[in-house]
């Protein structure tokens, strides 16, 4: 009797635990544009600096995820991050304007370059908005 209960309890444990979830979320992640910035008109070596962001979700489902920031020499590439629940349901609705910032820490010489995400045109070409800040001492 024994061998059949821990036999029963064995059963038990092994069918009652899956490491599969069916209500697991899977999400679809985009990059949207920059619309518009706001930068100063030149860095002082060794300050910080707020920049600030403005971007639109496509929808309300549509939640941010951070900003793509790719730093290369001078050359700063900045894009919004956002993910998109695959298991909600969304209606197409109104553009969101939304904002966010990052601080940028000034440690060279120079100037940056700061490359803003557009968006893609018809050929599916990544657009890229440019803007060169120079560095005083």
């Amino acid at each position: 009797m024994k061998k059949f209960a821990l036999f029963i309890l064995l059963i038990t444990t092994l069918t009652g635990c899956t490491l599969e979830d069916d209500n697991q979320d899977s999400y679809t992640y985009e990059v949207l544009p920059v619309d518009s910035y706001t930068l100063p008109e030149k860095f002082i070596l060794g300050n910080t600096y707020e920049i600030k962001l403005k971007y639109t979700k496509p929808t309300e489902c549509h939640l941010f995820q951070g900003i793509y920031y790719n730093k290369d020499l001078n050359i700063r590439t900045i894009a919004i991050q956002t993910a998109l629940n695959n298991n909600q349901v969304c209606t197409q609705s109104i553009p969101v304007p939304s904002e966010v910032s990052f601080n940028f820490y000034v440690t060279n010489t120079g100037s940056y370059i700061f490359k803003f995400y557009k968006g893609k045109d018809a050929a599916g070409t990544e657009l890229f908005k440019e803007v060169e800040i120079p560095v005083v001492n």
